[in-house]
């Protein structure tokens, strides 16, 4: 039984041992909407814990260190999602899916799919987490350099999630090209899953900010 789902941003520079606290303050509603998910997962209870994410290390370790799930909790190895093994009888596991370079369309089959072979069978409760950041193109000094298709896609996807727009959601790489985002997979992943088990459910934009050139959007995707 799915429990909490989120989307959740993974920059490095939230975490205290690598931003310098001038760093951090300039994104302090983005670690106060994490933060918040953390209070909310706990409420949750979750028995098993799935995130997807572009990236292996800070992709997975970020939005954890926000979660924080309880300590006996285990991360199991990495895996891809068109071959993912998830034991459904077994309590207390952190399944990390990284995401390929396959389609966000792919990616939200491959979520339905899961659901409806494995995770419709499992009486344990789940967590979902979408891990990724939005565009790196938003500003001349960011990362990639600014290019109108970043904050384009950013409001975009934004209005797409409120408004439970799949259809966009899943176009938006042919859309929006030259965002440079890196997460739309990972999120497409999530509301496969979602969509696939029938859920009533509602995202809600709990903070979006980009003050380093990446968007950084956090959303608590409430299960009614």
């Amino acid at each position: 039984m799915i429990t909490f789902a989120c989307l959740s941003p993974h920059a490095p520079i939230f975490l205290p041992e690598v931003g310098s606290s001038e760093d951090r303050e300039q994104v302090r509603d983005t670690i106060d909407s994490l933060e918040s998910l953390g209070a909310s997962l706990k409420k949750a209870k979750p028995e098993i814990i799935i995130i997807s994410s572009p990236h292996t290390d800070w992709g997975i370790n970020v939005p954890l260190y926000f979660l924080d799930p309880p300590a006996s909790f285990k991360v199991a190895d990495y895996q891809t999602p068109d071959e993912i093994i998830i034991d459904i009888t077994r309590k207390s596991i952190i399944y990390p899916i990284i995401t390929t370079l396959d389609s966000p369309r792919q990616h939200y089959w491959w979520g339905q799919a899961l659901y409806s072979n494995l995770l419709k069978n499992c009486s344990l409760n789940i967590a979902l987490v979408g891990s990724g950041d939005m565009s790196h193109c938003l500003k001349i000094d960011g990362p990639y350099g600014f290019h109108p298709d970043g904050p384009k896609y950013d409001q975009t996807l934004a209005e797409a999630l409120k408004n439970k727009d799949l259809a966009t959601i899943l176009q938006l790489d042919e859309l929006y090209p030259e965002a440079g985002e890196c997460g739309l997979r990972s999120f497409s992943f999530i509301l496969g899953i979602l969509e696939a088990a029938g859920l009533n459910y509602q995202p809600e934009i709990l903070s979006y900010e980009g003050p380093f050139g990446v968007g950084y959007l956090v959303a608590n995707i409430k299960i009614k």
